[in-house]
């Protein structure tokens, strides 16, 4: 896919957006709730497109993580479109007044919400993330251009192809939503297209992240890996503390905010570490402990710097003994991304000091890191977790898809 290619794709998408600028509410979530029928009633479709993506990638050798990632299922196919109608039911962010008052002049102020105009999201693997996007996008009032991994290609085809022939029979226009697509040249064009791309958003590996971080010339949102911990407090209760361990590490171990690292008070490790290990185990997790782990579990893997720093997205965890709370943290500084970190404890004073010390989007206390989610906080579907601490951090939803500006009204005042 040439520039000029990728600039044609973009002026679309910004001509699309000053029609969904002025869509009213009503129309857009007809339109949501038109790409849900469309994806179910094409999900053979989806799913056949789906299977030749995931044939690929095993012929390749791809890692068991990324083919779970990348695999789409019936339910899967369903829960997008439940996605996609859920956000029909949420309040349109559009025309939120954030704030407002009159100023000494007479004149009325009030800060609204507003759409970018066209979003471009680059993401790796997830042909679910494909629908989520342009959902939230469109609710939001955006146009939006979709730059998946070629891994998803065929899946997210054939979504993105749903989408847009729901959206033409609705009346919205289909260049809404558009694939990007091409080779790694394309992804270098969609980062210098200033001016036709409002904002970039990167959702993916590290290395992704980077680059689009590092070479965008576009404004970026930056969504963060997922190196979360959880660490069980010297007064935590441990039945507690080992339910949460485990669906922390293995409810779904590919995602962002699956638990990477334990880390364990001393007062606690010859009581909990045996248990918990046991219970990782069972469930095919492979342990990485430190010197005080394997103490306590001698069969565990030695466990180095790298596992520390590794986001696994597989059943793997590193696990480590500390002496107190403020190691726990200081280990958490030096290692963790910013995503989520969880700490399980009866006493509400190593709660409030470790939510209070601890940088991160999302601070879990007795539960699990799973829930940093945007469906599980309410959003509907989300674009992603920003790590990042300017305009949006955690869960993105809505609301985080739109800027502001200032409508100014008078009746007739100048300024002395």
């Amino acid at each position: 896919m040439t520039e000029s290619t990728v600039q044609a794709l973009a002026q679309r998408a910004r001509q699309a957006s000053y029609v969904l600028a002025l869509t009213k509410r009503s129309d857009k979530d007809a339109a949501l709730h038109a790409m849900a029928d469309s994806l179910q009633s094409r999900a053979t479709q989806i799913l056949d497109a789906n299977e030749a993506d995931v044939k690929a990638q095993e012929d390749a050798g791809a890692p068991p993580a990324l083919i779970d990632r990348l695999r789409l299922t019936a339910d899967r196919v369903d829960s997008m479109a439940g996605g996609l109608r859920d956000l029909a039911a949420l309040p349109d962010p559009v025309g939120e007044v954030v704030r407002g008052h009159t100023a000494p002049s007479g004149v009325e102020l009030r800060q609204v919400r507003v759409p970018f105009g066209v979003v471009g999201i680059i993401y790796e693997g997830r042909p679910n993330v494909t629908a989520d996007a342009a959902g939230i996008c469109l609710k939001s009032g955006n146009a939006v251009l979709l730059r998946g991994s070629s891994s998803a290609i065929e899946s997210n085809t054939a979504i993105v192809d749903a989408i847009r022939s729901a959206l033409d029979e609705a009346g919205l226009p289909a260049d809404a939503v558009q694939l990007v697509g091409g080779g790694r040249e394309a992804v270098g064009e969609l980062m210098r297209a200033r001016g036709l791309v409002d904002v970039l958003i990167p959702r993916g590996g590290a290395d992704l992240i980077k680059r689009v971080v590092t070479e965008s010339t576009v404004p970026v949102i930056e969504t963060g890996v997922g190196n979360c911990h959880v660490y069980v407090d010297a007064d935590a209760d441990l039945d507690v503390a080992e339910r949460i361990v485990v669906n922390s590490k293995v409810q779904r171990p590919s995602v962002c905010n699956a638990a990477e690292s334990l880390l364990v008070h001393e007062a606690v490790a010859a009581d909990f570490l045996p248990r918990v290990v046991k219970a990782l185990s069972a469930e095919g997790v492979t342990v990485h402990g430190d010197e005080g782990v394997r103490r306590a579990c001698p069969d565990v893997v030695p466990a180095t710097d790298d596992d520390f720093a590794a986001e696994y997205l597989s059943l793997d965890i590193s696990a480590k003994t500390v002496g107190s709370l403020d190691e726990a943290v200081e280990h958490i500084r030096t290692f963790g991304s910013g995503h989520t970190e969880a700490i399980v404890t009866r006493s509400q004073e190593s709660a409030r000091r470790f939510t209070a010390a601890v940088d991160a989007a999302a601070v879990v206390v007795n539960a699990s890191t799973r829930f940093t989610d945007g469906a599980e906080f309410g959003f509907g579907a989300e674009i992603g977790i920003s790590t990042q601490k300017l305009h949006a951090r955690g869960p993105m939803g809505l609301p985080e898809m739109t800027s502001t500006k200032y409508v100014v009204t008078g009746d007739g005042q100048v300024r002395s």
